[in-house]
């Protein structure tokens, strides 16, 4: 117990990301940050921790189970590390740039740590890219996050992408129709979660029958719409479901080999979402790509007061796995004593240069050894063999 753990032995849940992987992620966190800045989206950089009472405020309270806590030995004030990057954003929009002009769109890109991992996502540590679209209520900005996603994860190469959908606040508004207690509804959510429609049934009171059919209402957009427009739904559950039919046909025409899938039921990662919501898969990639969805930014008033906002969080780990291999650029040896400028022409043609810092005669392998294929001699290179 008391030996000297090995200098290479880390925490669970944290790895140190090495060649060429480093280089892979920064590459591709670097152009889905171009995508969002193409599209209005300004960049900010929120700090790695904050004082617990900030962090944890507003839609940043889903977020409380998941993060790390210290006290901070200057303020003598609890702190806490970033579980995730959407509820300091939120905070910058609300104090920072309260006097924007709306709509208000930032994006962000940064890691972040959680408490615990889960069995599909075992990191603890994992990297962000997202934007949110802040101060607007419309249909056409939920519109905007869904399809400003796609067009940064299929930019990449991902392909086989999909978009599933959903409605967190729709099962809310029918247990309060149906007047459910506290018990019956953590009862419901667990039956839902599991898609266990007898458990369903048994909890769901006078809802059950529409609950029911709310659970069956689940897979193919087309289908799934079909099912949901036969349901008699609460005046503030139906708007949304309407919500969910616009947004659904422009993406449809918008972005045609996407495949979308609708889970109306689905509430675990949305807990603090308050309409439209959504999540990006990829073929062969086992957890998701990233997930967003509408909310409201807190304020000074609590959880429920502050901005209209929409927005998504995409997760490197993941996007990385849906694309292919990272091939990386040919790497060029450069003698020592070489023509610098000549170093210079061929960066400029997308090699990497590797200066020799001594004269040495088998440059050849020294190149190999640095893990070089070429050779600068002269103005020219040499293929190795």
């Amino acid at each position: 117990m008391n030996e000297t753990p090995h200098r290479a032995l880390l925490p669970q849940g944290l790895r140190d990301l090495l060649p060429p992987a480093a280089e892979a992620e920064a590459g591709v966190v670097a152009r889905l940050v171009a995508v969002l800045a193409s599209h209005g989206y300004e960049h900010v950089q929120p700090p790695l921790m904050e004082f617990e009472e900030n962090l944890l405020s507003g839609a940043g309270a889903a977020m409380a189970h998941e993060t790390f806590r210290l006290m901070d030995p200057i303020s003598q004030r609890m702190i806490g590390l970033r579980a995730d990057m959407t509820p300091q954003v939120a905070r910058i929009a609300a104090a920072r740039l309260a006097h924007a002009p709306r709509p208000l769109r930032l994006c962000y890109a940064g890691q972040v740590l959680r408490v615990r991992g889960s069995e599909i996502r075992p990191e603890r540590q994992l990297g962000q890219v997202g934007a949110e679209l802040i101060g607007s209520a419309e249909t056409a900005a939920d519109i905007e996050a869904v399809s400003v996603a796609a067009e940064a994860l299929t930019g990449l190469g991902v392909e086989g992408l999909s978009i599933d959908l959903t409605l967190p606040t729709l099962v809310p508004a029918l247990a309060r129709a149906a007047a459910l207690d506290e018990e019956k509804r953590a009862a419901l959510r667990r039956a839902l979660d599991h898609k266990d429609a007898a458990a369903v049934a048994a909890s769901a009171g006078k809802a059950a029958a529409i609950l029911t059919k709310l659970l069956a209402a689940t897979g193919p957009a087309k289908s799934a719409l079909e099912a949901l427009a036969k349901l008699d739904l609460p005046k503030d559950a139906a708007a949304e479901r309407a919500r969910l039919v616009a947004v659904v046909k422009h993406l449809a025409q918008t972005l045609p080999r996407v495949a979308i899938t609708i889970d109306p039921v689905e509430n675990r990662g949305f807990e603090y979402h308050t309409g439209v919501s959504f999540s990006f898969f990829a073929r062969g990639v086992g957890s998701e790509l990233g997930r967003g969805g509408r909310y409201r930014t807190g304020g000074a008033n609590g959880e429920g007061s502050g901005e209209d906002a929409t927005g998504f969080t995409l997760y490197t780990d993941t996007v990385l796995e849906a694309l292919p291999p990272h091939r990386a650029a040919p790497r060029l040896y450069v003698p020592a004593g070489s023509d610098a400028a000549a170093a210079a022409r061929w960066r400029k043609e997308g090699y990497v240069t590797v200066a020799g810092l001594a004269p040495l005669k088998n440059v050849e392998g020294e190149a190999r050894r640095l893990g070089c294929s070429h050779v600068l001699a002269g103005e020219k290179i040499v293929t190795l063999g």
